[in-house]
Parts: C-alpha cells; sequence; structure tokens
C-alpha cells in the first residue's frame, strides 16, 4: 500500500541508514540535531575511542587490499601506525601507548586469517528498498564460506575494538547488522544470514543464524521506526514552531547522555549523566 503524505501526495521513500534509524530510537533530540537542524549545532570534541576504533577498521581493510604477498601480520601493523587517527587523546603519550595497543590487536586479529581467503567485499556498501524504506549501509567485511547444503553463503562481518563486553545477542539483536544481510543477499543474489562481531581486543567471536522469519522481523522493525521518522521530518519541514520542538523530538535521557556529542546544547541530559571526557571510552591498560 502506498504511504500518503501531506494532503494526500504520495510519500517519498525514506531514505536512511540503520545509523540514522538508532538515533531515532536512542533519542529523538539527538536525532534532530544530527540530522535536521540547519546549521547543526556544533558537536563537542573527537573521541579518542572512535579514532581507534576507526584506525583499526582503516587498517585492516587497507590489509585486504594489499597484493596477496604482502598480507602479513606485521603489514597489518605497518598500516594501523600509518594511519593511526591522533584525536581526542589526553596527550600524545597517551595516544602513542594506545596507538602500540592497538597495533598488536591488529596484528594478533591479522595472524589468524587466511591471507588467501578473499573476502567478497571489504568496506562494502550494499542497499535496498522497500514499499517504505530505501537504507544503505557499509559492511566492514563480507565474506563467503561454505554452507550446509553446498556451495557458499555470505557472512556479514563487523569489527569491534571497545571495552563493552559483548554477547551473541549483541549480534542477534542488531538491526543494523540484520540490514547489511538483507542487503547483501538481495544485491549480491546469494544467502545470507549469519552476522558476527569480531571483538578485537579479547579475540572471540559473536555471531548469529538468522532465519528468514527474523530478518523480516528486523526489517519491519525498521519500516515502522522509518515510518516515526518519516513523520516527525514532515513536520519539521512544515515548518515546526521552535517552542513545539520537544514535543516531535522529545529527549531521550538515561546515563549514556554523558557519550552524546550534543550533551552540551541538552539541560536535560546534563542533569541525566555525568559528561564524559574524550579518552574516557578507552579500554583499561
Amino acid at each position: 500500500m502506498e504511504q500518503l503524505g501531506f494532503e494526500g501526495m504520495p510519500r517519498r521513500l525514506y531514505t536512511c541508514t540503520p545509523t540514522r534509524l538508532t538515533t531515532w530510537l536512542d533519542c529523538p533530540r539527538r536525532y534532530r540535531m544530527g540530522y535536521l537542524d540547519r546549521p547543526a549545532p556544533p558537536k563537542g570534541p573527537p573521541w579518542a575511542h572512535n579514532s581507534l576504533g576507526a584506525s583499526v577498521h582503516n587498517a585492516l581493510a587497507g590489509w585486504w587490499r594489499l597484493p596477496l604477498p604482502r598480507r602479513t601480520a606485521h603489514a597489518a601493523g605497518a598500516l594501523l601506525q600509518q594511519g593511526w587517527i591522533n584525536e581526542g587523546y589526553a596527550s600524545d603519550d597517551q595516544s602513542a601507548k594506545y596507538r602500540d595497543w592497538a597495533r598488536q590487536l591488529v596484528e594478533g586479529y591479522a595472524a589468524g586469517l587466511d591471507p588467501a581467503d578473499e573476502p567478497v567485499g571489504v568496506e562494502r556498501t550494499v542497499a535496498t528498498r522497500t514499499d517504505v524504506i530505501a537504507v544503505s549501509g557499509r559492511i566492514d567485511r563480507l565474506d563467503a564460506r561454505p554452507s550446509d547444503g553446498g556451495g557458499t553463503e555470505l557472512v556479514v562481518v563487523d569489527y569491534k575494538t571497545g571495552r563493552h563486553v559483548l554477547s551473541v545477542d549483541d549480534a542477534r539483536s542488531s538491526l543494523a547488522l540484520a540490514i547489511y544481510a538483507i542487503a547483501a543477499a538481495r544485491v549480491l543474489r546469494r544467502d545470507c544470514r549469519r552476522v558476527e562481531l569480531h571483538h578485537l581486543p579479547t579475540g572471540q567471536v559473536f555471531g548469529w543464524d538468522h532465519t528468514p522469519e527474523s530478518l523480516r522481523r528486523h526489517l519491519r522493525r525498521a519500516e515502522d521506526v522509518a515510518t516515526e521518522c518519516a513523520d516527525a521530518d514532515e513536520r519539521m519541514r512544515a515548518p515546526l514552531a521552535a517552542d513545539s520542538y520537544d514535543e516531535v523530538f522529545p529527549p531521550r535521557t538515561s546515563p549514556g547522555c554523558g557519550w552524546c556529542a550534543f550533551l552540551r546544547h541538552c539541560p536535560e541530559g546534563q542533569a541525566a549523566a555525568v559528561s564524559r571526557r574524550p579518552w574516557d571510552g578507552l579500554a583499561e591498560l
């Protein structure tokens, strides 16, 4: 059924990424500030843990792009060293300490990989659409593994470098990973049901094998969230009076507000959480 917008006009597909949808679920106010306000409110300083994560992701992506003979553990560490992002750290000494730690992470992880086992994609962008939503995202790595019925099937791999303790439930419940699996299957016309979180600090892999129905549930959830976002976006463009912002985009406070890039603009968030320093998200060494 075609959705209708204002005055009975057909509504366009809601174009988004999984991150945009989960931002709405986390906090509508943060969604408004990040995606709709123009000009957008200034963000806080960069987070060191994001710099570390991006450095690791870039190094592992670059490793797969090397010629096969050069795919060694040492090469992975060298890529990390060369591409290190030095933002958000308390000092150059702290940055160097975590750079050395991250180098050990990628070298240890690369040592456990088969350099000849070419992924189907690295930093691969995939997209899909329904009658409601056009969603796209970038997969850290897309593997092809042998399937039970013979042949191969696709596996979505997502790297994690944070100190947060993960579980299989994180892979099972991830809206982003499910959307990536759906989109990869549709784009490449191959089965893709397994999603994995590779936690480099512990060397653990947390995987989940979706069923067609569990993937459909995630897609329906994405459509429901996208419909809420589209309704809010339309009201913002109407335009929405500034004193009505919180009716449509209420703050959703929690102790996690301390990590919000827009905390300085949110009195409710400041009251709900302790402000975090840019380096507070780093793993304890």
